[in-house]
């Protein structure tokens, strides 16, 4: 059986500061909700500090701290890999990384048709 594409993956300047959150915040979790303002870029969470909706979509981990994406967003995501990057500026109010000089976002790949079908059956999309 062929791997499942990751929906979701971060990229090695990410994770480093993910593992820094971790060993100050303990658990952390990942939320995509669109929308404007902070709500348009992926916000870190200390686990319990965020409730997820019972709709939201669980596209995978990184760095050990699942992500989860709300279900309008997903429908306009779903082609496509999301790449977790950071960038100078500064993070969401309420995002972990806020005050670290620089903030998290969402870079994008579609996925190649093969890849799709792979995620249509194995019930990801």
């Amino acid at each position: 059986m062929t791997d499942i594409p990751l929906q979701v993956m971060a990229t090695l300047p990410a994770l480093q500061l993910i593992e820094k959150l971790q060993a100050r915040h303990g658990d952390l979790l990942f939320h995509q909700s669109g929308g404007c303002c902070d709500g348009s870029s992926p916000m870190c969470f200390a686990q319990g500090d965020f409730i997820i909706g019972d709709r939201d979509v669980r596209l995978g981990e990184i760095g050990g701290a699942p992500f989860y994406i709300s279900p309008s967003q997903f429908q306009y995501w779903k082609h496509t890999q999301l790449i977790i990057d950071l960038v100078p500026g500064r993070g969401g109010m309420f995002s972990l990384e806020n005050g670290e000089g620089v903030r998290f976002l969402v870079r994008s790949r579609l996925f190649s048709e093969a890849e799709f079908a792979q995620l249509k059956d194995a019930g990801k999309v």
